[in-house]
C-alpha cells in the first residue's frame, strides 16, 4: 500500500474534520438500562483496488457501526483482545442463553456437532483440514502444548528464539530445553528492520547453532507489530534440520494468511484478537503427517494417538464461546481479509507517516510491504525504560483521551504500542499523531 507523506496527512485531516470523531460505532448511545441501538446492516465487502477500498469512509463508517465502543477514551489498544461486533455479540448471547437453559441436555447431545462446526469454520478460513486443527482457549495454550510436547529435542541440542517473540513462548522454550538437557540460543532482530535484514539475522543465528532442532517464529509480534517472512525462514530452518513452531496469535485476522503461506508444520492461532470471537478461543494446528512429532498431553487417553485431540485436552470448554466462533468468522468473511488488511494498514500508515520524521520520535516498524499490519510501536528517543513509557501511556490517556499500552522485552528497550482497528477513524489516529508530536516537543 502506498504510504502517506506529511502533506497527505494534513490534507486528509482537513477533509475528515472534527465531525468524524462522532462517527457511528465510536460511542455507546444507549443509557443505563436502555436496549442497545441496532447497527445498520453491514453492506457486502467492497471490490476494487485495496488503496481505494481502505479510504472509503462511507463504507468503513458502516463497519464501525457494528461495534458498540466506550466514549470514555479512544481505544488504540486492540492488540489485547478484539471486541465482538454486534452480530457476533448477539449470537453469543443466544448461545449462552441456550446453554444455560438446556445445560447438559444440550452439552451431551448437541454440542459435539457445534464443536465440529467451529473447527471446520476455522479450518476453512486458514486453508487447513479440520483434522489438522483442535480448538484451544487461546494461542498461548496451543503454543505451550506444541513446544513442551515437541519430541525432537534431545540432550546437547539447541532451541532458538528472538527478542521479539512472546514472553510466555520464550519461557516454554526454556522449559523444553531444561527438561531435555538442551541449550537455548537467543538473538535480537535488528532495528530498523527490513525483510533482507530479518532473513540475514535468522540465517546467521541458525548457522551459528547447527544443532538447533526447534525454532520459534512469531509471525506478527506483540511488541512492535513487525511481520516477518515466515515461509522463507521456515525453509531456512528445515534445510538445516530444524522444525519451526509459528506463533500466529496476532497475524491471524489482522492480515491475510493461510497454512500454505506460512509453510510451517506447527502453528498456534488466536480467535479472540483479530477474528473477534469471545475471549477464550484459539486453535492448534499440526500439519497432516507430523502428529508423531508432538507428544500427547499428560498421557491423555481420551482420544486415539492418531487424532490431534490427544495433543490438547482443555477439559470442559466454554460452550457458548465455541458456538460463536462460526459467527465471528462469518462476520470477518463479509468484510474480506484483503479489504480489512488494507484498512488497518491505511490507519497505521496515516499516523506513522505524520510522526516518522519528527525529531525525537522513533518508529519501530518499517513501511516495507508485508512487514507490518495494524500494530506499530514507537518510543521517544532516549526513553527506553519502563517508567518512561508508562508515563507516555498515561499522558496520552490523561491529556488526550487516547488509550495505548507500553510493551517490554525488546533488546533496544521498552516502547509504546498503538493498535487501531475497524472501529477507529482517520480523525482518531490524526489525534494520536498530533499528541505524539506534542510529547516529542516536550
Amino acid at each position: 500500500m502506498t504510504s502517506l507523506n506529511r502533506r497527505d496527512f494534513v490534507r486528509d485531516a482537513a477533509l475528515v474534520g472534527a465531525a468524524a470523531l462522532a462517527q457511528p460505532g465510536v460511542a455507546l448511545a444507549a443509557g443505563a438500562g436502555d436496549a442497545p441501538p441496532q447497527p445498520p446492516a453491514l453492506p457486502p465487502a467492497l471490490n476494487g483496488a485495496a488503496e481505494q477500498v481502505a479510504r472509503d469512509e462511507a463504507y468503513w463508517s458502516k463497519v464501525a457501526a457494528q461495534y458498540a465502543v466506550t466514549d470514555e477514551v479512544v481505544n488504540l489498544e486492540s492488540g489485547y483482545f478484539g471486541i465482538m461486533a454486534a452480530p457476533v455479540l448477539q449470537a453469543y448471547h443466544r448461545h449462552l442463553d441456550r446453554v444455560n437453559r438446556e445445560s447438559s441436555y444440550y452439552a451431551r447431545r448437541e454440542y459435539p456437532k457445534a464443536l465440529e462446526a467451529a473447527r471446520t469454520a476455522v479450518a476453512g478460513f486458514v486453508g487447513a483440514k479440520p483434522t489438522e486443527l483442535v480448538l484451544s482457549r487461546g494461542a498461548t495454550e496451543a503454543l505451550q502444548a506444541l513446544i513442551v510436547q515437541y519430541k525432537g529435542v534431545g540432550a546437547g541440542d539447541t532451541v532458538m528464539y528472538a527478542d521479539l517473540d512472546y514472553n510466555a513462548m520464550q519461557w516454554a522454550m526454556n522449559a523444553l530445553a531444561q527438561a531435555r538437557g538442551a541449550k537455548v540460543a537467543t538473538f535480537d532482530i535488528p532495528e530498523p528492520a527490513s525483510r533482507a535484514a530479518v532473513l540475514a539475522a535468522y540465517t546467521r543465528a541458525l548457522d551459528a547453532h547447527p544443532r538447533t532442532k526447534l525454532l520459534l517464529l512469531t509471525h506478527c509480534n506483540n511488541k512492535t507489530g513487525l511481520i516477518i517472512p515466515v515461509k522463507e525462514i521456515v525453509q531456512l530452518a528445515k534445510a538445516r534440520g530444524a522444525d519451526v513452531v509459528v506463533d500466529a496469535a496476532h497475524s491471524f485476522g489482522q492480515v491475510p494468511l493461510s497454512m500454505e503461506t506460512l509453510g510451517a508444520d506447527f502453528v498456534g492461532l488466536n480467535l479472540h484478537k483479530w477474528i473477534g470471537a469471545p475471549v477464550g478461543a484459539g486453535a492448534m494446528y499440526i500439519r497432516e503427517g507430523r502428529l508423531d512429532a508432538i507428544d500427547r498431553m499428560h498421557a491423555d487417553e481420551s482420544a486415539p494417538l492418531s487424532r490431534i485431540e490427544s495433543r490438547l485436552h482443555t477439559g470442559t470448554t466454554n460452550f457458548a464461546t465455541v458456538m460463536a466462533i462460526p459467527d465471528a468468522i462469518a462476520f470477518q468473511g463479509r468484510i474480506g481479509m484483503v479489504q480489512k488488511g488494507a484498512r488497518l494498514r491505511y490507519l497505521r500508515d496515516r499516523w506513522v507517516q505524520a510522526v516518522r520524521d519528527v525529531p525525537g520520535v522513533q518508529v519501530l516498524t518499517p513501511d516495507e510491504a508485508g512487514m507490518v499490519g495494524a500494530i506499530t510501536s514507537f518510543r521517544l528517543r532516549g526513553k527506553t525504560d519502563r517508567a518512561s513509557n508508562v508515563a507516555i501511556v498515561n499522558a496520552l490517556v490523561e491529556q488526550h483521551k487516547l488509550f495505548t499500552y507500553w510493551r517490554t522485552g525488546l533488546a533496544s528497550g521498552d516502547c509504546v504500542r498503538v493498535t487501531p482497528t475497524l472501529f477507529n477513524t482517520p480523525a482518531q489516529v490524526d489525534r494520536l499523531a498530533a499528541a505524539v508530536r506534542g510529547l516529542a516537543a516536550g
